[in-house]
C-alpha cells in the first residue's frame, strides 16, 4: 500500500474571523460593524440584532477574545505549534469606520502592520479575509448593505486600501468569507432587524425576498472580481482566492427524485457562487432557477465582461458536515452549518447535532478539483465541543484530535487521488465566540480562552491536550497522526 506524503511545502495553520475573535471594538476609531449589534444567543434563545446598544444585552464582539490586546500571545502560541499559515480577516470598520470615509483610519492600518510584524518574526504567511461578516452598520442603515450597488466602489477603496499599504506583508487574500450563504433560502446570510437569520454576510434588511438577495449576491460578485482585477493588474505576486461554505448533500434513498433534489441543493448551495467566481460566469442552471423562483437580476453593462475577467486563483472552503436531502416525510433531520437536512444513518453527530463525516471531506475535494482545476485549500474545519480545564488545569479533549486525524487521513487520500490541496487551517485555533450562536462554551480551538458565555473570565490562554498533538503533526508534516 503507498505511503501517502504531505507535500513538503503545505501550508499547515489555523483560522479566526476578526468579529468572533479581535474584540476592542470601539478602540482606536473603528466604527460599529454588523457583528457589534449582534446579541450572545444559544441554540434555544437565537442571536438578536439590535438597532442601538443595549444595556441589557450581551454583544460578544465587543471583547471577543481579546486579540485585539493579545495579538502578541497568540501569535507567539500559534509560531510555538509550528503554523505556516494564520488566516485571519480584518475588521472592515477599523480601517473605514463607517465605510463611507474617503481616508482610512491609520490606528487601524497600524494595528494590522503590528500583527502583519509578529507574523512574519514567527515565520507565519497570513492568509487575510478581506470581508468576514463585518459589513460597517452604518452602510446597513444607509443602503440596505449588498443589495445597493454603490457599496461596491465603497468596498474597492477599502481593497485598494489594504492591497497596497500591506503589499509586502501579505501574498494570500480571500474577497468574500463563505459568500454562498446568501443562497441558503431556509437560514440565509443576511440579518433582520430583531433576528439575525444564520450569518451576517450581506448586510440587507430583506432576507426573505430573493430578488433582494440574490441582486446583493450579484453585486458581491461584481465587488470581488474587480477587486481581482486590480490585484492582478497592481500587485502580480498577489494569490487571490475565494470562500464557500462546503456543504456536502447525499441523496437519502436512491429514489431518482431524492437524487434530483440533491442535485439542485448543492448546485444552489456549493456550485453557484464557485462557478461565477471561478469560472466567470453564471452557470447554465441559474436561467432556470432564476425563472421558477421569480427572481430578477439587475446587472449593468460591462458587468459579464467583468465577471470574466476576474476570476480567482485558488479555491478555498470551509467543511464541518453533511447531510442527506430527501423529497420524502418522515426522515428524521440533523442540524449544521447553514441548515440541516435529513439524518444520515451512518454516521455519529456532534454535541450541537452536526453529523460528523471525514470521507465526506474527500468526497468534496474530489468534486471541487474535478469541476475547477485550481489549488484548493481547507481554510475551516473543525468540531465545535465544550472542554473541562481539570484541577491541575489540563484540557483532555482527545474527542477533538480524534476528529482532525480523521479528517487529515481522509485529506491525504484526496492528494493520493490527485487533489492539488496546498493548506489547511482548522477553524477556531484559538477559543472564539460562536458565529451561529454567540456562545463561548461552543469551542474549537487548540488553546482553551478563559471566558464565559456571559462574558467573565480572565481571558488566560490554556494549550489543550490537541495543541501539542497538533504541534506534532506539523513537526512531521502529517506523517505522525498518532
Amino acid at each position: 500500500m503507498a505511503v501517502i506524503r504531505m507535500p513538503e511545502n503545505f501550508l499547515w495553520g489555523g483560522a479566526v474571523a476578526a468579529n468572533q475573535f479581535e474584540g476592542g471594538w470601539k478602540e482606536d476609531g473603528k466604527g460599529p460593524s454588523i457583528a457589534d449589534m449582534c446579541t450572545s444567543g444559544s441554540p434555544e434563545h437565537p442571536k438578536l440584532i439590535t438597532r442601538t446598544i443595549r444595556s441589557d444585552c450581551l454583544y460578544p464582539s465587543h471583547e471577543a477574545s481579546d486579540f485585539y490586546h493579545r495579538y502578541e500571545e497568540d501569535i507567539a502560541l500559534m509560531g510555538e505549534m509550528g503554523f505556516k499559515v494564520f488566516r485571519l480577516s480584518i475588521n472592515w470598520t477599523r480601517i473605514f469606520p463607517t465605510g463611507m470615509e474617503k481616508e482610512p483610519n491609520e490606528k487601524g492600518l497600524e494595528f494590522y502592520d503590528r500583527v502583519f510584524a509578529c507574523c512574519r518574526q514567527h515565520g507565519i504567511e497570513p492568509l487575510v479575509t478581506i470581508s468576514h461578516y463585518e459589513m460597517p452598520y452604518a452602510l446597513v442603515e444607509k443602503y440596505n448593505g449588498w443589495h445597493s450597488r454603490e457599496v461596491i466602489d465603497l468596498f474597492l477603496n477599502y481593497c485598494k486600501v489594504l492591497f497596497e499599504r500591506y503589499k509586502d506583508d501579505v501574498k494570500y487574500w480571500l474577497t468574500f468569507n463563505e459568500i454562498n450563504a446568501g443562497t441558503n433560502h431556509v437560514l440565509g446570510a443576511m440579518i433582520s432587524l430583531g433576528t439575525v437569520q444564520g450569518y451576517e454576510g450581506a448586510g440587507i434588511q430583506a432576507p426573505s425576498d430573493l430578488t433582494v438577495r440574490y441582486q446583493a449576491l450579484h453585486h458581491q460578485f461584481v465587488a470581488s472580481a474587480k477587486a481581482v482585477i486590480y490585484a492582478h493588474e497592481n500587485y502580480p505576486q498577489f494569490r487571490m482566492g475565494n470562500m464557500i461554505c462546503f456543504l456536502t448533500r447525499y441523496p437519502f434513498t436512491c429514489d431518482p427524485e431524492d437524487v434530483l433534489a440533491c442535485q439542485a441543493e448543492m448546485r444552489r448551495l456549493n456550485w453557484f457562487c464557485s462557478d461565477v467566481m471561478c469560472r466567470g460566469e453564471y452557470p447554465f442552471y441559474a436561467k432556470r432557477f432564476f425563472e421558477e423562483k421569480g427572481i430578477v437580476i439587475k446587472q449593468e453593462q460591462g458587468d459579464t465582461e467583468i465577471l470574466k475577467k476576474g476570476t480567482v486563483d485558488f479555491y478555498t472552503h470551509s467543511f464541518y458536515q453533511t447531510n442527506c436531502i430527501t423529497t420524502h416525510s418522515g426522515a428524521e433531520t440533523s442540524a449544521g452549518n447553514m441548515g440541516g437536512g435529513a439524518k444520515n444513518p451512518y454516521l455519529e453527530s456532534s454535541e450541537w447535532g452536526w453529523q460528523i463525516d471525514a470521507k465526506g471531506l474527500r468526497y468534496a475535494l474530489n468534486e471541487i478539483y474535478e469541476r475547477y482545476h485550481m489549488p484548493v485549500m481547507v481554510v475551516e474545519n473543525g468540531l465545535g465541543a465544550r472542554d473541562t480545564v481539570e484541577l491541575d488545569g489540563s484540557i483532555h479533549d482527545l474527542y477533538r484530535i480524534n476528529y482532525l486525524r480523521r479528517h487529515i487521513e481522509e485529506m491525504k487520500e484526496a492528494l493520493h487521488d490527485g487533489v492539488d490541496l496546498i493548506g489547511y487551517t482548522p477553524w477556531g485555533c484559538i477559543d472564539l465566540v460562536s458565529a451561529s450562536t454567540g456562545e463561548m462554551s461552543k469551542r474549537y480551538g487548540f488553546v482553551y480562552v478563559d471566558k464565559n458565555d456571559d462574558g467573565t473570565g480572565t481571558l488566560n490562554r490554556i494549550r489543550k491536550d490537541s495543541f501539542y498533538w497538533y504541534q506534532k503533526v506539523i513537526r512531521t508534516n502529517g506523517e505522525d497522526l498518532s
